[in-house]
């Protein structure tokens, strides 16, 4: 064999590798089972966290990997959360195809806005998220007879899951229910992120001018992730309204985008593993701060933020991966 075909034989099973699943992979998975057995008083926190894992998630596809940066994802999300409560508030009540017309949904307005805030690029681009989150949050206030306005979206009601499984107000079936949607969420990214479409989003991220030159049709792979991510966070928006059967106008406020944003930066932009870590971490430390200072929880929020930008560049994952770094770094001798 030549060492070209060495070298080549080398490189694909090092990409066989990646789609394999490893070990570690089940850790998230285990611990989310093993949170219904060990806290059965907070399952409806717990599926609040899953739903926002979710969504950052979602972001992750096309900030980490297509290195699309946006404060706007909040109006897919918010786009599925109406869609789903309208849904069930006329009468269209089975939680299964309110999730996928949800998705339909904000898929489709990802599809329309991505061509044309992908046209642009840098503060342009990041302006551009922004303000179409806030057209939709204001038609949203506007349109009181659909919406409900400013007081929420009410009347809502979702059918058991597969004809068995009811919503209760002790959240198990709202939590097992999102650990499913996220689970199979999950691999569809992971199929994406780990299949060529996947590896020339991160070359776009890396060099889009190398990817022009080597043919990559880079606009419509931009617009594609843009338009799956959208879908996500639809069904994530989906998710909140049929597990708390109320929708508010919060839903596509800035402040959702923001957070999210922060959830991956603290777990690690672009590891597909950071909104598992990002996620829980803000949402756990917000619901232990608001209880002890409900007006200003969020300045030590910020304080960690800066920290993780400041200290450690990858986020929690990052860290993790300079100690195994460190751990694996052969010791020499004096």
């Amino acid at each position: 064999m030549t060492p070209g075909e060495t070298a080549s034989s080398a490189a694909i099973e090092a990409l066989a590798r990646r789609h394999r699943l490893g070990p570690l992979e089940a850790l998230p998975w285990l611990l989310a089972i093993a949170a219904y057995f060990l806290f059965p008083n907070y399952l409806a926190l717990g599926a609040q966290i899953l739903i926002m894992t979710l969504f950052a998630l979602s972001l992750d596809l096309i900030l980490g990997y297509a290195g699309i940066v946006t404060l706007g994802q909040a109006a897919f999300f918010g786009t599925g959360a109406y869609v789903a409560g309208l849904l069930g508030a006329h009468g269209w009540t089975e939680p299964l195809s309110g999730l996928v017309a949800s998705g339909a949904v904000a898929g489709a307005l990802g599809a329309v806005t991505g061509l044309i805030v992908l046209r642009t690029e840098g503060l342009t681009l990041l302006m551009l998220t922004l303000m179409i989150t806030v057209m939709v949050q204001e038609a949203a206030n506007k349109a009181t007879s659909i919406t409900g306005g400013a007081d929420g979206l009410q009347g809502i009601n979702i059918a058991p899951v597969l004809g068995l499984f009811r919503f209760d107000i002790f959240g198990r079936t709202a939590y097992l229910y999102s650990l499913a949607v996220l689970f199979i969420g999950w691999l569809a990214i992971r199929m994406v992120v780990h299949s060529p479409f996947g590896r020339s989003l991160t070359g776009i991220r890396e060099n889009v001018a190398r990817m022009h030159a080597i043919g990559s049709p880079v606009r419509q792979r931009q617009i594609v992730a843009y338009t799956i991510a959208a879908a996500l966070s639809g069904i994530a928006g989906a998710l909140l309204t049929q597990t708390t059967q109320f929708v508010a106008l919060e839903v596509l406020s800035f402040g959702r985008s923001g957070s999210v944003l922060i959830m991956l930066i603290l777990g690690g932009v672009g590891r597909l593993y950071g909104a598992f870590v990002g996620a829980p971490l803000y949402m756990l430390a917000q619901d232990r701060l608001a209880a002890v200072d409900p007006a200003y929880w969020f300045l030590p929020i910020g304080i960690l933020l800066v920290a993780v930008v400041m200290l450690a560049r990858g986020g929690v994952l990052g860290i993790y991966d300079r100690l195994l770094a460190l751990a694996q770094r052969p010791r020499t001798r004096r």
